[in-house]
């Protein structure tokens, strides 16, 4: 009969850190937002490339998963 072994593998100790909202983050995010707004507002139809930018910034650079605290 052969022998098995076993590799024990410990547990990660994943730390969870406290999040905490950073102002420059929330107010980066907030700015794109309005600057959004402003361009449709003024000119929705020769502004929507500079729309269409932002809002592809704001969702590649800004999603869920992105931590204020990296």
């Amino acid at each position: 009969m052969a022998k098995v072994f076993t590799i024990l593998v410990p547990p990660r100790s994943r730390n969870k850190r406290e999040r905490s909202s950073d102002p420059r983050y929330v107010d980066g995010q907030r700015l794109l937002v309005e600057a959004m707004k402003y361009l449709a507002q003024t000119d929705p139809v020769s502004n929507r490339s500079a729309i269409e930018l932002l809002s592809e910034h704001v969702r590649t650079r800004f999603r869920m998963s992105d931590s204020p605290l990296a």
